[in-house]
């Protein structure tokens, strides 16, 4: 019959049909065995890449520098590191009241005033950033004013900003806030893309208080302004934050 023939034939053709063995993968597509780089290739090309990308935090991000004096003291002690921010800057931040900030000497400021040469391994640790900044012309002072403040001194003080007395703890002990000196009495008003800044240690700093005869008024412009110092990192006992004294608040 018809039908069983069909049958029978579907399960002859059904017995020949066996499975295909699973061969095994080639041997090419194994993932080649990768070649570790000479130690003498690997270690100097490890150095170079951590030279750049120190290079590029000093340039960029956070640089040290080294406090070679005692002006803005006890704030900041001789010989202290700090790190200063560089970033914020890129993004039009610009300094504001009571930061303690870092910039190029505007006017010789540090002229008459002996520093201690670099050595050559400091001259390219400090260019890269692996340590302070050293012999570079530099100075460290808090701000007090900014574009638009009226700053002023009368006596032994205190400092007045915009009409309102300051509270300063941060003053040297002993010290007072304002000197009697014909440097240290002064009524200015601070110009647009300038700042007026001063030391800790109020009788110990050559600030713009002292250099108000160098063509600009003693004034700090802001393209000076290497960036803003924000924490004490050595030695590791003198480790502090540098926050905005309480006293520069609602000054506007």
């Amino acid at each position: 019959m018809t039908d069983a023939g069909d049958a029978a034939d579907a399960g002859d053709v059904a017995t020949d049909v066996r499975p295909e063995d699973p061969s095994p993968p080639p041997s090419a597509s194994r993932p080649p065995k990768r070649r570790r780089l000479s130690p003498w290739v690997e270690y100097p090309l490890l150095a170079a890449v951590a030279l750049v990308l120190a290079f590029l935090i000093k340039t960029f991000l956070v640089q040290a520098f080294l406090i070679p004096s005692g002006s803005m003291q006890n704030t900041l002690q001789e010989d202290d590191r700090v790190l200063v921010d560089k970033l914020t800057p890129w993004f039009g931040s610009e300094p504001d009241r009571g930061e303690v900030v870092v910039f190029r000497d505007p006017a010789d400021w540090l002229a008459g005033h002996e520093l201690k040469p670099p050595t050559t391994t400091q001259k390219v640790l400090g260019f890269v950033g692996l340590m302070p900044a050293a012999g570079e012309q530099h100075l460290i002072k808090r701000v007090v004013g900014v574009a638009g403040d009226t700053v002023e001194c009368q006596g032994t003080g205190p400092v007045k900003l915009n009409g309102k007395p300051l509270d300063e703890p941060y003053v040297y002990e002993g010290n007072t806030p304002c000197s009697t000196d014909a440097g240290g009495q002064f009524r200015i008003t601070v110009p647009a893309g300038h700042l007026w800044v001063m030391g800790d240690h109020r009788q110990h700093s050559q600030d713009s208080r002292y250099h108000q005869n160098d063509g600009r008024g003693g004034m700090v412009p802001l393209t000076d302004v290497v960036g803003r110092a924000i924490v004490v990192a050595w030695p590791l006992p003198n480790w502090s934050t540098l926050p905005v004294p309480d006293t520069f608040e609602n000054q506007d």
